[in-house]
């Protein structure tokens, strides 16, 4: 049986900004990754085991960046522009929604 990896970051087919990409970014931003870490290769079950802990590193500010101190929140706008730029070169439009 062969088990699906992630592409990484740079290769995600929406320039990170699905849900395995945001929660490498938020991991990123967090500190419980490099911002070199791009996820590239890992299994779907190491990503659901990031996903957990970054749900837990966002309880103490509701999940909103908005809340986040201001060393993470600043983090937090660069790791997400980049991302934003990432998808826009590769055709991205955030006027379309998802099933368009």
């Amino acid at each position: 049986m062969n088990e699906t990896t992630y592409p990484g970051l740079e290769a995600d087919q929406r320039g990170g900004l699905t849900d395995a990409g945001r929660a490498i970014m938020d991991a990123q931003v967090f500190g419980l990754l490099a911002e070199t870490e791009t996820g590239a290769g890992w299994s779907m079950a190491r990503l659901q085991n990031l996903a957990e802990q970054v749900n837990q590193a966002w309880l103490p500010y509701g999940g909103l960046p908005s809340r986040l101190p201001d060393d993470l929140r600043r983090r937090h706008a660069q790791i997400y522009q980049a991302a934003v730029e990432r998808a826009r070169a590769i055709g991205w439009d955030d006027e379309l929604l998802d099933d368009e």
